[in-house]
């Protein structure tokens, strides 16, 4: 009789993503961005997604989202259809954030970005340095998180305009031992700590807008199966934010690699404003999509 064998474990496909938001035209930065996901891809037999992260309804435009559509097909990249677009998932972040206030691990925040400022202000006049987080931003104050709970109800129930904000100091807690994330970019490699107390009360959805950020992208990667982020390194410090979500709704953790940014004549990084590292100005200059790989370090 034939020795029985054990099947061999199905190996899941790796998937990449790129998640522009259509609200002005891709430069350079995001062709390196989109050019290396796409051949990360190829190179290990996944899946090449593309999302639209379009919930700032006000600056998002179909026809940018369409000129984005034209620009990857004119480098030659090839993604799955149909295209995950943010605007028409509000439930799903709706229901993410619900689990955080229903844990009371987020609390409504009433401050405007004017009263913000001169609470802060206010306070560097005394010589006194208001902390900030990794990108320079002033920490919110914690003005709206000390609030009594009957304040708090007494000011939604008047219809009072709010924010939800993470509550960072419990959800630390709550997630219990230091996180981690693996990283394998252009900087730093291997395990990364996770700091994301460095970020404060970060913001979880505004008045205008359903989710951030933070929330959106992490629902959507567990969502979409997504097992390697490949992004920018401006966004290196935030996977700290992003860890701390996935450890508190439970979601998975997938693998990052931040790669190096593209910078303009300034030092600064790109920024769709600069329309001369626009993809559709160097396609109109002659440049072909060889050029474009050139022009990144890609050949």
């Amino acid at each position: 009789m034939a020795e029985e064998t054990m099947p061999s474990p199905i190996r899941q496909k790796p998937v990449y993503r790129f998640a522009p938001s259509p609200n002005g035209s891709l430069h350079l930065g995001h062709a390196l961005s989109a050019l290396l996901n796409h051949d990360m891809a190829l190179e290990n037999g996944g899946r090449f997604l593309l999302r639209m992260e379009d919930i700032d309804q006000t600056r998002c435009t179909p026809e940018l989202e369409q000129a984005i559509y034209d620009d990857l097909g004119w480098l030659g990249l090839e993604w799955e259809r149909p295209v995950r677009r943010q605007s028409e998932h509000f439930d799903d972040y709706h229901a993410a954030l619900d689990r955080l206030i229903e844990a009371g691990l987020a609390y409504p925040a009433f401050l405007s970005r004017g009263e913000t400022k001169t609470i802060v202000r206010a306070f560097e006049a005394q010589g006194t340095a208001w902390p900030r987080d990794p990108d320079g931003a002033p920490l919110y104050p914690a003005i709206d998180r000390q609030r009594p709970q009957a304040e708090r109800a007494a000011m939604q129930a008047s219809g009072r305009q709010h924010a939800w904000r993470l509550d960072m100091e419990k959800a630390i807690r709550i997630a219990g031992s230091k996180l981690f994330w693996r990283e394998n970019g252009d900087g730093q490699t291997g395990e990364i700590e996770a700091l994301p107390a460095l970020w404060g009360d970060v913001v979880l959805s505004r008045s205008d807008a359903p989710s951030s950020y933070h929330l959106s992208v992490v629902v959507d990667d567990a969502l979409q199966g997504i097992t390697h982020v490949v992004r920018g390194m401006d966004l290196f410090h935030a996977t700290a934010i992003h860890r701390l979500l996935q450890q508190l709704l439970d979601l998975p953790q997938p693998g990052y690699h931040h790669h190096r940014l593209i910078l303009g004549a300034d030092g600064r990084k790109l920024s769709k404003s600069e329309g001369s590292t626009g993809l559709s100005s160097l396609r109109s200059e002659g440049k072909t999509p060889s050029d474009i790989r050139r022009l990144v370090g890609l050949l």
